[in-house]
Protein backbone atom coordinates (compact mmCIF):
# COMPACT_ATOMS: atom_id res chain seq x y z
CA UNK A 1 0.00 0.00 0.00
CA UNK A 2 2.54 2.16 0.99
CA UNK A 3 4.40 1.61 -2.08
CA UNK A 4 1.52 2.10 -4.63
CA UNK A 5 1.33 5.79 -2.65
CA UNK A 6 4.66 6.50 -3.27
CA UNK A 7 4.30 5.64 -6.35
CA UNK A 8 1.53 7.75 -7.06
CA UNK A 9 3.40 10.32 -5.51
CA UNK A 10 6.21 10.25 -8.24
CA UNK A 11 4.13 10.37 -10.41
CA UNK A 12 2.34 13.69 -9.94
CA UNK A 13 5.78 14.87 -9.23
CA UNK A 14 6.90 14.00 -12.41
CA UNK A 15 3.92 15.58 -13.97
CA UNK A 16 4.33 18.74 -12.24
CA UNK A 17 8.01 18.89 -13.90
CA UNK A 18 6.79 18.01 -17.00
CA UNK A 19 4.05 21.02 -17.10
CA UNK A 20 6.73 23.51 -15.43
CA UNK A 21 9.51 22.54 -18.35
CA UNK A 22 6.91 22.81 -20.95
CA UNK A 23 5.56 26.06 -19.50
CA UNK A 24 9.83 27.49 -19.92
CA UNK A 25 9.92 25.96 -22.80
CA UNK A 26 6.90 27.46 -24.43
CA UNK A 27 8.24 31.30 -22.84
CA UNK A 28 11.57 30.86 -24.57
CA UNK A 29 10.15 29.81 -28.13
CA UNK A 30 6.63 31.23 -28.77
CA UNK A 31 4.00 29.81 -31.02
CA UNK A 32 4.11 30.65 -35.05
CA UNK A 33 1.17 32.39 -34.84
CA UNK A 34 2.00 34.82 -31.80
CA UNK A 35 3.59 36.94 -34.09
CA UNK A 36 1.80 39.90 -35.33
CA UNK A 37 -0.48 40.04 -37.73
CA UNK A 38 -0.47 43.34 -39.88
CA UNK A 39 -2.59 44.84 -41.79
CA UNK A 40 -1.33 47.86 -43.81
CA UNK A 41 -3.62 50.16 -45.06
CA UNK A 42 -2.65 52.38 -47.71
CA UNK A 43 -4.90 55.31 -49.78
CA UNK A 44 -3.54 57.38 -52.96
CA UNK A 45 -3.11 60.92 -52.13
CA UNK A 46 -4.67 61.63 -49.23
CA UNK A 47 -3.17 64.29 -47.67
CA UNK A 48 -2.40 65.02 -43.63
CA UNK A 49 -4.72 68.58 -44.04
CA UNK A 50 -7.59 65.88 -44.78
CA UNK A 51 -7.25 63.26 -42.07
CA UNK A 52 -8.36 66.33 -39.26
CA UNK A 53 -5.82 65.23 -36.78
CA UNK A 54 -3.12 67.28 -37.90
CA UNK A 55 -4.89 70.69 -38.10
CA UNK A 56 -5.43 73.33 -40.42
CA UNK A 57 -8.54 74.86 -42.37
CA UNK A 58 -9.93 71.73 -42.60
CA UNK A 59 -9.82 70.08 -39.59
CA UNK A 60 -13.06 71.44 -38.37
CA UNK A 61 -14.93 69.44 -41.46
CA UNK A 62 -12.99 66.37 -42.27
CA UNK A 63 -15.33 63.36 -41.09
CA UNK A 64 -12.81 61.16 -39.34
CA UNK A 65 -14.06 59.46 -36.46
CA UNK A 66 -11.69 55.87 -37.48
CA UNK A 67 -8.93 57.64 -37.84
CA UNK A 68 -8.97 59.57 -34.85
CA UNK A 69 -9.69 55.88 -33.34
CA UNK A 70 -6.49 54.90 -34.50
CA UNK A 71 -4.91 57.79 -33.30
CA UNK A 72 -6.37 57.53 -30.09
CA UNK A 73 -5.02 53.99 -29.72
CA UNK A 74 -2.24 53.79 -31.62
CA UNK A 75 0.86 56.56 -32.30
CA UNK A 76 0.63 59.21 -35.17
CA UNK A 77 3.76 60.07 -37.05
CA UNK A 78 4.26 63.88 -37.05
CA UNK A 79 7.12 64.35 -39.69
CA UNK A 80 7.05 61.08 -41.53
CA UNK A 81 7.77 61.68 -45.64
CA UNK A 82 7.80 60.41 -49.43
CA UNK A 83 11.05 60.31 -51.03
CA UNK A 84 8.98 60.88 -54.72
CA UNK A 85 6.33 62.41 -54.25
CA UNK A 86 4.27 60.83 -56.98
CA UNK A 87 1.95 57.45 -57.08
CA UNK A 88 4.10 54.51 -58.15
CA UNK A 89 7.35 55.44 -57.26
CA UNK A 90 5.89 56.25 -53.24
CA UNK A 91 4.75 52.42 -53.62
CA UNK A 92 7.36 50.74 -54.87
CA UNK A 93 9.70 52.67 -51.98
CA UNK A 94 7.09 51.11 -49.58
CA UNK A 95 7.70 47.61 -50.63
CA UNK A 96 11.47 47.70 -50.94
CA UNK A 97 12.71 50.34 -48.35
CA UNK A 98 14.51 51.77 -51.39
CA UNK A 99 14.73 55.00 -53.28
CA UNK A 100 14.08 55.13 -56.85
CA UNK A 101 17.27 54.81 -58.47
CA UNK A 102 17.65 51.87 -56.59
CA UNK A 103 14.60 50.24 -57.21
CA UNK A 104 14.31 51.80 -60.47
CA UNK A 105 10.87 53.14 -60.16
CA UNK A 106 11.34 56.68 -60.99
CA UNK A 107 7.81 57.74 -62.63
CA UNK A 108 4.95 56.61 -63.54
CA UNK A 109 5.43 54.10 -66.08
CA UNK A 110 8.15 51.47 -64.92
CA UNK A 111 7.16 48.42 -63.09
CA UNK A 112 9.62 47.06 -60.14
CA UNK A 113 12.09 44.68 -62.11
CA UNK A 114 11.29 40.92 -62.20
CA UNK A 115 12.75 39.29 -59.31
CA UNK A 116 13.86 42.15 -57.61
CA UNK A 117 13.59 42.01 -53.86
CA UNK A 118 10.55 43.11 -51.66
CA UNK A 119 9.25 42.98 -48.19
CA UNK A 120 6.43 40.57 -49.69
CA UNK A 121 8.80 38.32 -50.72
CA UNK A 122 10.47 38.56 -47.41
CA UNK A 123 7.53 37.68 -45.11
CA UNK A 124 6.13 34.65 -47.79
CA UNK A 125 9.42 32.92 -47.20
CA UNK A 126 9.46 34.00 -43.37
CA UNK A 127 6.09 31.77 -42.90
CA UNK A 128 3.56 34.91 -43.49
CA UNK A 129 0.34 34.94 -45.44
CA UNK A 130 1.10 37.67 -47.93
CA UNK A 131 -1.93 39.51 -49.93
CA UNK A 132 -2.87 42.64 -51.23
CA UNK A 133 -6.00 43.88 -52.56
CA UNK A 134 -6.49 47.17 -54.30
CA UNK A 135 -4.52 49.70 -55.97
CA UNK A 136 -1.17 48.19 -57.64
CA UNK A 137 -0.11 50.67 -59.79
CA UNK A 138 3.05 49.24 -60.68
CA UNK A 139 2.68 48.01 -64.04
CA UNK A 140 3.91 44.21 -63.64
CA UNK A 141 2.37 41.62 -62.51
CA UNK A 142 2.74 41.60 -58.39
CA UNK A 143 5.57 39.35 -57.22
CA UNK A 144 5.95 37.73 -53.28
CA UNK A 145 2.57 37.78 -52.68
CA UNK A 146 0.54 34.60 -52.21
CA UNK A 147 -2.84 36.07 -53.05
CA UNK A 148 -3.95 39.41 -55.13
CA UNK A 149 -6.44 41.06 -56.94
CA UNK A 150 -5.79 44.93 -58.32
CA UNK A 151 -6.62 47.16 -59.90
CA UNK A 152 -5.58 47.92 -63.44
CA UNK A 153 -3.42 50.91 -63.59
CA UNK A 154 -5.50 53.55 -61.59
CA UNK A 155 -8.93 51.64 -62.15
CA UNK A 156 -12.38 53.30 -62.11
CA UNK A 157 -14.22 54.27 -58.41
CA UNK A 158 -17.48 52.45 -59.83
CA UNK A 159 -18.04 49.22 -60.51
CA UNK A 160 -14.40 48.65 -60.40
CA UNK A 161 -12.94 45.78 -62.01
CA UNK A 162 -9.77 43.84 -60.30
CA UNK A 163 -7.30 41.46 -61.57
CA UNK A 164 -5.80 38.16 -59.99
CA UNK A 165 -2.90 35.62 -60.92
CA UNK A 166 -5.28 34.00 -62.99
CA UNK A 167 -6.36 36.63 -65.33
CA UNK A 168 -3.54 38.99 -65.23
CA UNK A 169 -2.65 41.36 -68.20
CA UNK A 170 0.45 43.66 -67.29
CA UNK A 171 -0.50 47.57 -67.43
CA UNK A 172 -3.30 49.24 -67.40
CA UNK A 173 -5.51 46.24 -69.63
CA UNK A 174 -8.23 45.32 -67.91
CA UNK A 175 -10.18 43.18 -70.50
CA UNK A 176 -10.02 40.14 -68.64
CA UNK A 177 -10.73 41.13 -65.20
CA UNK A 178 -13.35 40.86 -63.00
CA UNK A 179 -15.71 43.81 -62.39
CA UNK A 180 -17.57 44.37 -58.80
CA UNK A 181 -20.74 46.54 -58.12
CA UNK A 182 -20.40 49.18 -55.77
CA UNK A 183 -17.95 52.58 -54.76
CA UNK A 184 -14.10 51.01 -55.20
CA UNK A 185 -13.64 52.25 -51.55
CA UNK A 186 -16.05 50.06 -49.99
CA UNK A 187 -15.30 46.95 -52.14
CA UNK A 188 -11.85 47.34 -51.87
CA UNK A 189 -12.87 46.81 -47.60
CA UNK A 190 -15.39 44.27 -48.38
CA UNK A 191 -12.49 41.89 -50.63
CA UNK A 192 -9.85 42.38 -48.02
CA UNK A 193 -12.32 41.27 -44.77
CA UNK A 194 -13.10 38.10 -47.06
CA UNK A 195 -9.97 37.07 -48.09
CA UNK A 196 -8.66 37.41 -44.25
CA UNK A 197 -11.93 35.03 -43.35
CA UNK A 198 -10.51 32.60 -45.62
CA UNK A 199 -7.24 32.68 -43.99
CA UNK A 200 -4.93 30.13 -42.54
CA UNK A 201 -5.61 31.15 -39.34
CA UNK A 202 -2.11 29.16 -38.09
CA UNK A 203 0.19 31.56 -39.70
CA UNK A 204 0.26 35.01 -39.37
CA UNK A 205 -0.93 37.32 -42.57
CA UNK A 206 0.80 40.67 -44.23
CA UNK A 207 -2.54 42.31 -46.06
CA UNK A 208 -1.97 45.11 -47.98
CA UNK A 209 -5.41 47.03 -48.60
CA UNK A 210 -4.86 49.35 -51.05
CA UNK A 211 -7.90 52.27 -51.83
CA UNK A 212 -8.04 53.80 -54.84
CA UNK A 213 -9.72 57.08 -52.41
CA UNK A 214 -8.94 60.17 -52.47
CA UNK A 215 -7.10 59.93 -56.17
CA UNK A 216 -8.27 62.65 -58.78
CA UNK A 217 -11.64 62.88 -59.96
CA UNK A 218 -12.29 62.93 -56.13
CA UNK A 219 -15.33 60.33 -56.30
CA UNK A 220 -17.23 59.95 -52.97
CA UNK A 221 -20.29 56.99 -52.07
CA UNK A 222 -23.68 58.43 -52.65
CA UNK A 223 -24.40 58.49 -49.13
CA UNK A 224 -21.99 61.70 -48.94
CA UNK A 225 -23.10 63.15 -51.58
CA UNK A 226 -25.21 66.26 -50.11
CA UNK A 227 -22.10 66.34 -47.01
CA UNK A 228 -20.77 70.06 -47.23
CA UNK A 229 -23.85 71.53 -48.99
CA UNK A 230 -24.19 75.34 -48.50
CA UNK A 231 -20.85 75.63 -46.21
CA UNK A 232 -18.10 77.58 -47.18
CA UNK A 233 -15.08 76.32 -46.19
CA UNK A 234 -11.85 77.98 -45.01
CA UNK A 235 -8.94 78.79 -47.91
CA UNK A 236 -5.43 78.08 -47.02
CA UNK A 237 -3.48 81.35 -46.54
CA UNK A 238 -1.34 80.95 -50.10
CA UNK A 239 -4.71 80.49 -52.52
CA UNK A 240 -4.10 83.46 -54.18
CA UNK A 241 -0.62 82.77 -55.29
CA UNK A 242 -0.73 83.27 -59.17
CA UNK A 243 2.57 83.14 -60.20
CA UNK A 244 6.18 82.49 -59.76
CA UNK A 245 7.13 86.16 -58.35
CA UNK A 246 4.95 85.87 -55.56
CA UNK A 247 6.82 84.08 -53.46
CA UNK A 248 10.12 83.67 -55.41
CA UNK A 249 9.34 80.22 -56.53
CA UNK A 250 11.01 79.34 -59.34
CA UNK A 251 8.29 77.34 -61.34
CA UNK A 252 4.82 77.73 -62.52
CA UNK A 253 3.64 74.44 -60.61
CA UNK A 254 0.06 72.93 -61.66
CA UNK A 255 -2.55 75.48 -60.72
CA UNK A 256 -6.16 75.23 -59.56
CA UNK A 257 -7.57 76.58 -63.02
CA UNK A 258 -6.07 73.18 -64.97
CA UNK A 259 -8.48 71.31 -62.92
CA UNK A 260 -11.61 73.95 -63.47
CA UNK A 261 -10.29 73.02 -67.09
CA UNK A 262 -10.44 69.47 -66.57
CA UNK A 263 -14.02 69.41 -65.45
CA UNK A 264 -15.17 71.41 -68.23
CA UNK A 265 -13.84 69.28 -70.91
CA UNK A 266 -15.50 66.37 -69.09
CA UNK A 267 -18.33 68.29 -69.64
CA UNK A 268 -18.16 69.09 -72.75
CA UNK A 269 -16.79 65.93 -74.34
CA UNK A 270 -16.93 63.37 -72.10
CA UNK A 271 -16.65 60.14 -74.70
CA UNK A 272 -12.84 61.64 -75.25
CA UNK A 273 -12.06 62.86 -71.81
CA UNK A 274 -9.91 60.34 -69.77
CA UNK A 275 -11.95 60.58 -66.84
CA UNK A 276 -15.58 61.42 -65.09
CA UNK A 277 -15.98 63.79 -62.33
CA UNK A 278 -18.90 63.88 -59.86
CA UNK A 279 -21.21 66.78 -59.51
CA UNK A 280 -20.72 67.75 -62.95
CA UNK A 281 -21.21 70.36 -64.90
CA UNK A 282 -19.67 73.29 -62.47
CA UNK A 283 -19.62 76.50 -64.59
CA UNK A 284 -16.85 79.02 -64.35
CA UNK A 285 -17.40 80.76 -67.08
CA UNK A 286 -18.00 84.75 -66.40
CA UNK A 287 -15.67 84.75 -63.78
CA UNK A 288 -12.46 86.78 -62.68
CA UNK A 289 -9.48 85.45 -61.09
CA UNK A 290 -10.32 85.48 -57.85
CA UNK A 291 -14.10 84.24 -57.83
CA UNK A 292 -12.89 81.45 -60.29
CA UNK A 293 -10.32 80.01 -58.05
CA UNK A 294 -12.22 80.78 -54.81
CA UNK A 295 -14.87 78.35 -56.48
CA UNK A 296 -12.72 75.90 -57.96
CA UNK A 297 -11.11 75.54 -54.73
CA UNK A 298 -14.72 74.95 -52.74
CA UNK A 299 -15.53 71.92 -54.89
CA UNK A 300 -12.06 70.28 -55.10
CA UNK A 301 -11.70 70.41 -51.28
CA UNK A 302 -15.34 69.03 -50.96
CA UNK A 303 -14.94 66.08 -53.11
CA UNK A 304 -11.36 65.65 -51.71
CA UNK A 305 -12.99 65.15 -47.76
CA UNK A 306 -16.10 63.22 -49.18
CA UNK A 307 -13.41 60.59 -50.66
CA UNK A 308 -11.95 60.93 -47.61
CA UNK A 309 -14.76 60.16 -45.68
CA UNK A 310 -15.64 56.65 -47.69
CA UNK A 311 -12.00 55.64 -46.41
CA UNK A 312 -12.60 56.27 -42.75
CA UNK A 313 -16.19 54.75 -43.13
CA UNK A 314 -14.17 51.57 -43.99
CA UNK A 315 -11.30 52.22 -41.91
CA UNK A 316 -13.87 51.52 -39.04
CA UNK A 317 -15.06 48.27 -40.81
CA UNK A 318 -11.98 46.91 -40.68
CA UNK A 319 -10.86 47.86 -36.98
CA UNK A 320 -14.58 46.28 -36.58
CA UNK A 321 -13.78 42.93 -37.85
CA UNK A 322 -9.89 42.72 -36.26
CA UNK A 323 -12.37 43.33 -32.68
CA UNK A 324 -14.66 40.56 -33.79
CA UNK A 325 -12.23 37.88 -35.12
CA UNK A 326 -10.55 38.27 -31.38
CA UNK A 327 -7.47 39.41 -33.08
CA UNK A 328 -7.33 43.21 -33.00
CA UNK A 329 -4.11 42.85 -30.31
CA UNK A 330 -2.17 40.83 -32.01
CA UNK A 331 -2.60 42.70 -35.25
CA UNK A 332 -0.62 45.61 -36.24
CA UNK A 333 -2.79 48.68 -38.15
CA UNK A 334 -0.83 51.20 -40.04
CA UNK A 335 -3.09 53.46 -42.20
CA UNK A 336 -1.19 56.00 -44.20
CA UNK A 337 -1.37 57.68 -48.14
CA UNK A 338 1.23 57.23 -50.87
CA UNK A 339 2.66 61.11 -50.12
CA UNK A 340 0.89 64.53 -49.86
CA UNK A 341 -1.67 66.55 -51.66
CA UNK A 342 -1.72 70.50 -52.52
CA UNK A 343 -5.59 71.66 -51.85
CA UNK A 344 -5.41 74.85 -52.86
CA UNK A 345 -1.68 76.00 -51.16
CA UNK A 346 -0.08 78.29 -53.55
CA UNK A 347 -3.08 77.89 -55.77
CA UNK A 348 -2.00 74.09 -56.86
CA UNK A 349 -3.68 71.39 -56.70
CA UNK A 350 -1.36 67.53 -57.26
CA UNK A 351 1.14 66.87 -55.87
CA UNK A 352 5.38 65.98 -57.02
CA UNK A 353 7.25 68.53 -55.41
CA UNK A 354 8.97 69.08 -52.40
CA UNK A 355 7.31 71.46 -50.36
CA UNK A 356 5.08 70.36 -47.56
CA UNK A 357 2.22 69.48 -48.04
CA UNK A 358 3.37 67.47 -51.06
CA UNK A 359 6.26 65.89 -49.36
CA UNK A 360 4.52 64.89 -46.20
CA UNK A 361 2.87 61.39 -45.90
CA UNK A 362 0.39 61.28 -42.93
CA UNK A 363 0.96 58.17 -40.84
CA UNK A 364 -0.89 56.25 -37.87
CA UNK A 365 0.33 53.15 -35.96
CA UNK A 366 -1.92 51.16 -33.76
CA UNK A 367 -0.43 47.64 -31.95
CA UNK A 368 -1.89 47.42 -28.44
CA UNK A 369 1.18 45.04 -27.24
CA UNK A 370 3.78 47.41 -27.52
CA UNK A 371 2.83 50.94 -28.76
CA UNK A 372 1.35 53.34 -25.85
CA UNK A 373 -1.71 54.77 -27.77
CA UNK A 374 -2.12 59.03 -27.78
CA UNK A 375 1.15 60.18 -28.61
CA UNK A 376 2.61 61.56 -31.78
CA UNK A 377 6.37 61.53 -32.25
CA UNK A 378 8.38 64.64 -34.00
CA UNK A 379 10.97 62.16 -35.53
CA UNK A 380 11.92 62.38 -39.41
CA UNK A 381 10.38 58.95 -41.19
CA UNK A 382 10.86 57.92 -44.48
CA UNK A 383 9.18 55.81 -46.50
CA UNK A 384 11.82 53.73 -47.25
CA UNK A 385 11.81 52.64 -43.18
CA UNK A 386 8.45 51.15 -43.48
CA UNK A 387 9.71 47.64 -44.92
CA UNK A 388 12.12 47.57 -41.85
CA UNK A 389 9.68 48.46 -39.45
CA UNK A 390 7.34 45.54 -40.65
CA UNK A 391 10.31 42.99 -40.53
CA UNK A 392 11.67 43.79 -37.09
CA UNK A 393 7.81 43.62 -35.44
CA UNK A 394 7.78 40.08 -37.48
CA UNK A 395 11.28 38.87 -35.52
CA UNK A 396 12.71 39.13 -39.48
CA UNK A 397 16.30 40.36 -39.67
CA UNK A 398 16.54 43.16 -41.41
CA UNK A 399 17.16 42.33 -45.62
CA UNK A 400 20.33 44.33 -46.77
CA UNK A 401 18.47 45.31 -49.69
CA UNK A 402 16.70 47.80 -47.58
CA UNK A 403 18.39 50.92 -47.41
CA UNK A 404 15.86 52.29 -44.54
CA UNK A 405 15.84 51.35 -40.84
CA UNK A 406 13.41 50.31 -38.72
CA UNK A 407 11.50 53.16 -36.44
CA UNK A 408 9.97 50.67 -33.46
CA UNK A 409 12.66 52.12 -30.91
CA UNK A 410 11.33 55.55 -31.46
CA UNK A 411 7.53 54.14 -31.36
CA UNK A 412 8.37 52.35 -27.96
CA UNK A 413 10.96 54.09 -26.15
CA UNK A 414 12.37 56.84 -27.51
CA UNK A 415 14.79 58.30 -30.28
CA UNK A 416 18.18 56.67 -31.05
CA UNK A 417 20.92 58.63 -30.43
CA UNK A 418 22.60 57.92 -34.33
CA UNK A 419 18.61 58.93 -35.80
CA UNK A 420 18.69 60.91 -38.79
CA UNK A 421 18.04 65.18 -38.89
CA UNK A 422 17.61 65.47 -42.51
CA UNK A 423 16.03 63.79 -45.49
CA UNK A 424 17.04 63.05 -48.65
CA UNK A 425 14.47 63.83 -51.94
CA UNK A 426 14.39 63.33 -55.41
CA UNK A 427 11.56 64.04 -58.32
CA UNK A 428 12.32 62.35 -61.27
CA UNK A 429 9.38 63.14 -63.39
CA UNK A 430 10.30 66.68 -65.15
CA UNK A 431 7.93 68.88 -66.75
CA UNK A 432 8.69 72.35 -67.17
CA UNK A 433 6.55 73.59 -64.91
CA UNK A 434 7.23 71.00 -62.75
CA UNK A 435 10.67 70.42 -62.89
CA UNK A 436 13.00 68.08 -61.52
CA UNK A 437 14.24 68.19 -58.72
CA UNK A 438 16.54 67.13 -55.34
CA UNK A 439 17.16 68.27 -51.67
CA UNK A 440 16.87 67.97 -48.20
CA UNK A 441 14.94 68.88 -45.53
CA UNK A 442 16.07 69.37 -41.94
CA UNK A 443 14.22 70.24 -38.70
CA UNK A 444 14.23 73.58 -39.48
CA UNK A 445 15.81 74.27 -43.03
CA UNK A 446 14.73 73.12 -46.53
CA UNK A 447 17.42 73.62 -49.73
CA UNK A 448 16.27 72.71 -52.95
CA UNK A 449 17.66 72.45 -56.96
CA UNK A 450 15.67 72.20 -60.05
CA UNK A 451 18.00 70.52 -62.29
CA UNK A 452 15.30 70.75 -64.86
CA UNK A 453 16.36 67.86 -66.77
CA UNK A 454 14.04 65.22 -68.19
CA UNK A 455 17.36 62.23 -68.09
CA UNK A 456 15.61 59.83 -70.48
CA UNK A 457 13.21 58.72 -67.83
CA UNK A 458 9.65 57.63 -69.07
CA UNK A 459 6.31 60.13 -69.30
CA UNK A 460 9.20 62.89 -69.08
CA UNK A 461 8.99 66.39 -71.42
CA UNK A 462 12.08 66.86 -73.61
CA UNK A 463 11.77 70.90 -72.70
CA UNK A 464 14.59 71.03 -70.22
CA UNK A 465 14.14 74.26 -67.92
CA UNK A 466 16.90 76.68 -66.38
CA UNK A 467 18.45 75.34 -63.23
CA UNK A 468 17.24 76.92 -60.12
CA UNK A 469 17.47 76.78 -56.29
CA UNK A 470 14.68 77.43 -53.72
CA UNK A 471 15.92 77.80 -50.15
CA UNK A 472 12.65 78.00 -47.02
CA UNK A 473 13.50 78.50 -43.28
CA UNK A 474 10.34 76.59 -41.85
CA UNK A 475 10.31 78.11 -38.60
CA UNK A 476 10.14 81.34 -39.36
CA UNK A 477 8.04 80.42 -43.13
CA UNK A 478 5.85 77.14 -42.13
CA UNK A 479 4.00 77.97 -45.34
CA UNK A 480 7.22 78.62 -47.56
CA UNK A 481 5.68 81.82 -49.08
CA UNK A 482 9.46 83.19 -49.29
CA UNK A 483 12.67 81.68 -51.09
CA UNK A 484 15.22 82.77 -49.39
CA UNK A 485 17.99 81.69 -51.48
CA UNK A 486 19.55 85.01 -52.04
CA UNK A 487 18.67 86.17 -48.17
CA UNK A 488 22.34 87.11 -46.88
CA UNK A 489 20.96 86.08 -43.62
CA UNK A 490 21.40 82.50 -44.52
CA UNK A 491 24.81 82.42 -47.11
CA UNK A 492 26.34 80.43 -44.27
CA UNK A 493 23.58 77.76 -43.40
CA UNK A 494 22.89 77.37 -47.44
CA UNK A 495 26.94 76.40 -47.76
CA UNK A 496 26.38 74.36 -45.54
CA UNK A 497 23.31 72.80 -46.50
CA UNK A 498 24.72 72.30 -49.71
CA UNK A 499 27.62 70.47 -48.39
CA UNK A 500 24.99 68.24 -46.37
CA UNK A 501 23.20 67.18 -49.90
CA UNK A 502 26.13 66.01 -51.20
CA UNK A 503 26.69 64.14 -48.01
CA UNK A 504 23.32 62.86 -48.44
CA UNK A 505 23.60 62.09 -52.39
CA UNK A 506 27.02 59.79 -51.25
CA UNK A 507 25.07 58.20 -48.90
CA UNK A 508 21.85 56.70 -50.64
CA UNK A 509 24.46 56.22 -53.86
CA UNK A 510 22.53 58.94 -55.87
CA UNK A 511 25.41 60.36 -58.01
CA UNK A 512 23.98 60.23 -61.57
CA UNK A 513 27.08 58.85 -62.67
CA UNK A 514 25.80 57.65 -66.05
CA UNK A 515 24.97 61.50 -67.17
CA UNK A 516 27.41 63.95 -68.58
CA UNK A 517 24.94 66.41 -68.23
CA UNK A 518 24.16 66.28 -64.74
CA UNK A 519 28.26 65.92 -64.02
CA UNK A 520 28.24 69.24 -65.75
CA UNK A 521 25.53 70.58 -63.84
CA UNK A 522 27.01 69.26 -60.35
CA UNK A 523 30.40 70.58 -61.09
CA UNK A 524 29.13 73.97 -61.31
CA UNK A 525 26.79 74.04 -58.50
CA UNK A 526 28.91 72.21 -55.87
CA UNK A 527 32.17 73.23 -56.60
Amino acid sequence: MKRKALRSVQLILCGICLIIATNAFAQQMPERNERPNILFILSDDHTSQAWGIYGGVLAPYVQNKNIERLAAEGTVLNNAFCTNSICTPSRGSILTGQYSHVNQVYTLSEPLPKGHPNIAKTFSKNGYQTAIIGKWHLVGEPEGFDYFNVLPGQGRYWNPILKTKENWADGYDASAGKEYEGFSTDVIADLTIAHLKERNREEPFLMFCNFKATHEPFDYPERFKDLYTDVSIPEPESLFDFNPETTGRTFIGQKLEKLGQRWDNATKDPENWWTTYPGLPYPLEGLDSIQKRKKIYQKLVKDFMRSGAAIDDNIGKLLDYLKEEGIADNTIVIYTADQGYFLGEHGFFDKRMIYEESLRMPFVIRYPKEIKGGQRIDDIILNIDFAALLADYAGIEQPDYIQGRSFRQNLESGTPADWRKQLYYRYWLHHPERPAHFGIRNERYKLAYFYGQPLGKKGTNAEVTEPAWEFFDLQQDPKELYNAISDKTYTAIIEEMKRQLLEERKRYNDLDEGSEVMQDMLTKEFR
